[in-house]
């Protein structure tokens, strides 16, 4: 994978452990999460019904949207509870210096 498949998106001040920000990449909305200081990055736009996670409750490495209350765990991706069935996509993240960087999609 060449470098020049990570974007820029933000900058690790922005995000304290505990936030969550929204990203835009090209066509992708993009949820940054700070779990314990590691930032981790997934879809922001609920697998179930369109609604923005970015716009529900985190609570430790689980996001909760805000819609029909799905809880996804936002370092893997995997759904915790229904009524989502389809995990979140997962995005490579690289730290350079003070940059938050965003590639590709993960397998």
């Amino acid at each position: 994978m060449a470098d020049t498949d990570f974007v820029k998106v933000a900058e690790v001040g922005e995000i304290s452990p505990g936030d969550m920000k929204t990203v835009k990449v090209g066509n992708e909305e993009i949820l940054l999460v700070n779990v314990d200081g590691n930032i981790h990055a997934c879809d922001d736009v609920c697998t179930h019904s369109y609604a923005s996670l970015s716009e529900g409750d985190l609570d430790g490495e689980e996001v909760q949207c805000p819609l029909h209350g799905a809880i996804f765990n936002v370092t893997s991706g995997e759904v915790v509870t229904p009524p989502a069935v389809e995990a979140l996509r997962m995005f490579e993240v690289r730290i350079e210096g003070s940059d938050i960087l965003v590639g590709p999609a993960k397998g």
